[in-house]
């Protein structure tokens, strides 16, 4: 028995093997995605660290969540894309390990970071005497030190649980890399800790989040309501939306693939959904937040003025 529950070396991923012949083209889609992400949000940080009327709560927390978005699509896709071109999906236990780490951290993270940029835009809506004195600097740098710290002990837990499992000799993944669903159907031993311990993560870094952003709206939207003027209504809503737009996005996602029983897991399904959140919609933010977004469009002119006259 001990023999047939050693752990395997390696683990082959079978996200691919149903698509042979288009591995070509979606290495190009994918790397195009990919470079888009990057460039964009890279974009985003930049404009926030040089742009004196970007020097904002609200633009350092999307300074952050561009860099999450650029670490998170970093951490699966250059591996999908050797996979693809190679032909080869294998990838060593120590490397499945570590990306199972890195991609949890950053996804707790993002959740956490979202729930505080509505946190942010109630205090500027809402109590906007009060916003100033609250959201100064410091405590714009806690609450975003508490979101990438959630996220990394969150992953620190689920990869402890996780590696743990016997396997059983089994080593074929049917997905895109390495997460918590595939492994645990993968798993030989008894997962219920893991499944009670998803459930919990979920609620602090799932629910508790989504609540949190749902409270914050609603007061939003009850407070822009009472503004009597229709330009004012315009433009307290404009400031909400790109933000809204991307938790609808991010958190339908993560909650259709975490927040549910482990019996109803299709991961034939379940690998389109997570190619969502972790290539579709990193690459969306930052359109999301330029197109809506006057003053990120107004420091895209200025610095593109600065470059072609300086």
């Amino acid at each position: 028995v001990m023999e047939n529950q050693t752990t395997p070396t390696e683990f082959i991923l079978l996200g691919f093997h149903n698509i042979q012949g288009l591995h070509f083209l979606l290495s190009w889609v994918i790397s195009i995605i990919y470079i888009f992400t990057i460039l964009g949000n890279m974009l985003i940080i930049f404009l926030s660290l040089v742009e004196p009327c970007l020097q904002t709560p609200m633009y350092f927390f999307l300074g952050n969540l561009s860099l999450l978005d650029i670490c998170l699509t970093t951490t699966t896709v250059p591996q999908m894309l050797v996979h693809l071109v190679s032909g080869r999906s294998s990838i060593s236990y120590a490397r499945c390990a570590t990306q199972l780490f890195f991609f949890h951290f950053f996804v707790g993270a993002e959740c956490m970071l979202l729930a505080t940029m509505a946190y942010d835009r109630y205090m500027a809506i809402c109590k906007p005497l009060r916003f100033t004195l609250f959201m100064n600097r410091k405590f714009c740098v806690l609450l975003v030190s508490v979101s990438w710290l959630s996220g990394a002990l969150n992953a620190a837990l689920h990869t402890f649980l996780t590696i743990h499992l016997p396997f059983c000799e089994a080593n074929r993944i049917n997905y895109f890399y390495c997460d918590i669903p595939p492994l645990l159907a993968l798993s030989c031993g008894d997962i219920s800790f893991n499944i009670t311990m998803i459930l919990v993560s979920s609620i602090f870094l799932g629910w508790s989040p989504t609540m949190c952003i749902g409270l914050s709206y609603g007061y939003i939207v009850s407070r822009i309501l009472k503004i009597h003027s229709p330009e004012g209504r315009s433009k307290a809503f404009s400031t909400c939306v790109s933000h809204l737009t991307a938790v609808l996005l991010y958190y339908g996602s993560s909650i259709f693939t975490y927040v549910r029983p482990l019996s109803s897991y299709s991961l034939d399904n379940d690998k389109l959904i997570s190619l969502l959140y972790n290539i579709i919609t990193p690459m969306l933010n930052p359109l999301i937040y330029t197109l809506r977004n006057k003053d990120v469009k107004r420091a895209m002119k200025k610095v593109l003025v600065r470059k072609m006259f300086f």
